[in-house]
């Protein structure tokens, strides 16, 4: 998921993290845009070019938990939670009813139209416990209700002595063995008998085929700030790796499954593996970026600043904006190019009109109940 960020001036803006949250944000719209957008709808002309790999949902996450670690002692633990859930709610909120209204009024006659109960389905989160009866309205949303709960746990682990310290590396350890252990369990081969659904709303909903990533942003933040020494670290990120090429086996959020060796993404989980260096690279640096061409940097800075309205509205509206260009005849070069730009501008629009004042509101609400002046 992208990690929201402070409007300009709040505090010092680095152009390493600007460069590594505009890349895997456009890495998600390109992955959509030429590849899964196709799959799922195949009347859709095929891209000459095309990326195939889930690469950029998976490292906003890994860069979410490294923020997560940097920011939790900035403020109390309860001030700290609130802030991270009026950054991510607020814009969700509108998000949701935005791809319905897509779907519902906007999508083509031959494509399912959404009942309004969609809508409180979508804000409830239910979409990652039970998909099937739970469709998300725009199945980028999966990453929200994993982001929540991880920002939840560091918050209650903040205050506890399971939040620093050997019990920490402990846990982090069995965040990413347990998962790994219990994978065969998971995805078993279509002639042995599925698991019991419980076992599989309990894991999904939880995410626990995703917790190597959360582990792999706190594994750099501890490293970055030479709390966790270099071999320890490389040991743990190591792991954090051969889940991800496990993960490849699994089914993904985007229906598609993978449970075999021929269908596994090699190439997917290399290029996780070969972001979560760079994410590390990023971390140890001192400002990193700070030399890039002026224009540049503005241009990647206001991305970055963006980047959390971009992924919410990018991909059901954009499937919608790319079907209809195609009924008017353009081309898939001019649909991709389409569902870009107006991921642009609707991410910037839901940015500036809704999750930056609304946050900014949240926030004085808190400090004034809790007597802050």
């Amino acid at each position: 998921m992208v990690v929201p960020t402070p409007p300009p001036g709040t505090r010092r803006r680095e152009p390493g993290w600007d460069v590594l949250r505009s890349t895997f944000v456009l890495l998600v719209v390109l992955y959509h845009a030429t590849h899964l957008g196709p799959v799922l709808h195949p009347e859709l002309a095929p891209r000459s070019v095309s990326f195939d790999h889930q690469v950029g949902a998976s490292l906003l996450l890994v860069v979410s938990a490294y923020f997560a670690c940097a920011t939790l002692g900035r403020h109390s633990p309860g001030r700290y939670w609130w802030g991270r859930v009026a950054r991510l709610l607020p814009a969700f909120v509108v998000a949701v009813p935005l791809a319905w209204v897509a779907l519902r009024f906007v999508s083509p006659p031959d494509w399912a139209s959404p009942p309004a109960r969609e809508i409180v389905v979508n804000w409830l989160m239910l979409g990652n416990w039970d998909t099937g009866r739970y469709p998300w309205l725009d199945p980028a949303f999966w990453t929200l209700p994993l982001q929540l709960m991880a920002f939840t746990a560091a918050s209650v682990l903040s205050v506890t002595r399971w939040g620093y310290g050997p019990r920490l590396r402990l846990l982090l350890w069995a965040m990413v063995t347990v998962p790994l252990l219990l994978w065969p369990l998971r995805a078993r081969p279509g002639d042995v008998a599925d698991p019991p659904w419980w076992y599989r709303t309990l894991v999904d909903g939880l995410g626990f085929h995703r917790l190597h990533l959360f582990v792999a942003g706190i594994a750099v933040w501890l490293w970055s700030t030479r709390r966790m020494r270099t071999p320890h670290a490389l040991a743990l990120l190591a792991v954090c790796g051969l889940a991800q090429f496990v993960h490849g086996l699994e089914p993904g959020p985007d229906g598609v499954v993978r449970i075999d060796l021929d269908h596994l993404d090699a190439v997917a989980a290399a290029l996780v593996c070969a972001g979560i260096a760079l994410v590390a690279v990023v971390a140890r640096l001192p400002r990193p970026g700070s030399r890039m061409p002026g224009p540049l940097a503005t241009a990647v800075r206001r991305l970055a600043g963006i980047s959390y309205g971009v992924y919410l509205v990018h991909q059901t509206v954009g499937y919608v904006l790319m079907r209809r260009l195609q009924d008017l005849g353009a081309g898939p070069l001019l649909q991709s190019a389409a569902m870009l730009a107006a991921a642009v501008l609707l991410g910037w629009a839901l940015t500036r009109l809704v999750e930056r004042p609304a946050h900014a509101a949240l926030m004085r609400a808190w400090d004034r109940r809790a007597g802050v002046t």
